[in-house]
């Protein structure tokens, strides 16, 4: 079963230099406040793997929302991700600077790369970025003709941490997801050492119907009640 921990609990046990997966897009279901005490800890040399990197302005105006205060910070070493021109940052370090390594990756494949990982499979066969520069992603393990169609086989995906997010969470650890935000959750919550949920509201066992758990406990570590931190 899930274990209970303060905020304070879930920063110590991220390491500087570690992998972090991540849920939301554009920081829709991300779990904020556990980013915002990363983003205050100092640590860094972080490789993280989600969809984006958040947005240099969020949706009440807040500057640097989601994983974009990480990269602003120079927190990170390495993106991986699908999309990142919410956050001009990652363009700057990366190209101009060259501080950042970035791996643009199209979004289904790195769903599925993800959730690979999680599965224990070597990689994913997929036709997309065939013939184009993702040939040359150092992540891209190489391409196979299968039936006469090219494919590339692209690595699967693990992390030391994933961070996760969703609306209710109860105290074993089940997860129910509002609207749009499981998105990347899902295939995060499976595929990382340690994973660290985030509970807009944490709930007694019992309060989340069953045929509405969406993300089994038996994939949560340790739970932070995100409407006390």
């Amino acid at each position: 079963m899930a274990k209970i921990i303060s905020i304070e609990e879930a920063i110590a046990m991220i390491p500087d230099g570690a992998s972090i997966m991540f849920g939301g897009f554009l920081g829709c279901g991300s779990a904020h406040k556990i980013i915002n005490a990363l983003a205050e800890s100092g640590k860094k040399d972080f490789t993280i793997i989600g969809n984006d990197c958040g947005m240099a302005t969020g949706p009440l105006g807040e500057e640097y929302y989601g994983m974009a205060k990480l990269v602003h910070n120079h927190q990170v070493k390495r993106v991986i991700a699908t999309h990142v021109g919410m956050t001009p940052d990652v363009g700057t370090q990366g190209m101009v600077d060259k501080t950042l390594q970035v791996d643009l990756i199209p979004q289904g494949s790195l769903a599925e790369m993800i959730r690979a990982g999680g599965a224990g499979l070597g990689g994913v066969l997929t036709p997309t970025g065939v013939g184009t520069i993702v040939e040359d992603s150092p992540l891209c393990l190489g391409k196979q003709t299968i039936e006469g169609r090219d494919y590339l086989l692209m690595k699967a995906l693990k992390a030391d941490i994933a961070l996760v997010n969703a609306y209710k969470i109860d105290k074993a650890g089940n997860m129910w997801y509002k609207g749009t935000t499981r998105n990347f959750n899902v295939v995060a919550a499976t595929a990382a050492k340690i994973v660290i949920a985030e509970a807009d509201n944490l709930v007694e066992v019992g309060e989340i119907e069953p045929e509405s758990v969406v993300t089994p406990g038996a994939y949560i570590n340790y739970i932070v009640d995100g409407g006390k931190a």
